[in-house]
């Protein structure tokens, strides 16, 4: 089960605020990657692909094999700008990775599949 930190209505219009544009404050960037991360942990439980999305945060997700020492075999990482247009569907996951904008190492690491997370 994941713990939440971020209440999910904060979170949403968190979201909603990035998803306007224009000039969106760095805590309300952070707040929307946050609540999307947990979104993911909920939506694709699991502990066999780690997430990064520094500095905002990182989860674990993913049902398969669970990773419990040194670096994980299944990352991703990216900055909390490609994140969020990853997690609403402004973005494709292929698209980023061969644009360099996303960094997926291992055989699950491909995100395609479980995005996006917020379509509204």
């Amino acid at each position: 089960m994941v713990r939440r930190r971020v209440d999910p209505i904060d979170g949403m219009a968190a979201v909603r605020e990035w998803m306007r544009g224009g000039e969106v404050p760095t805590a309300v960037v952070r707040t929307a990657v946050r609540f999307t991360l947990e979104e993911l942990a909920v939506s694709s439980p699991g502990r066999s692909v780690e997430v990064r999305v520094p500095p905002a945060g990182a989860v674990q997700a993913i049902a398969g094999p669970r990773h419990t020492r040194g670096t994980p075999p299944n990352v991703v990482e990216t900055d909390e700008e490609t994140w969020l247009a990853l997690a609403t569907g402004r973005l494709a996951f292929a698209d980023a990775v061969a644009a360099g904008r996303v960094n997926a190492s291992g055989g699950r690491a491909d995100l395609s599949g479980v995005l996006p997370l917020v379509t509204r």
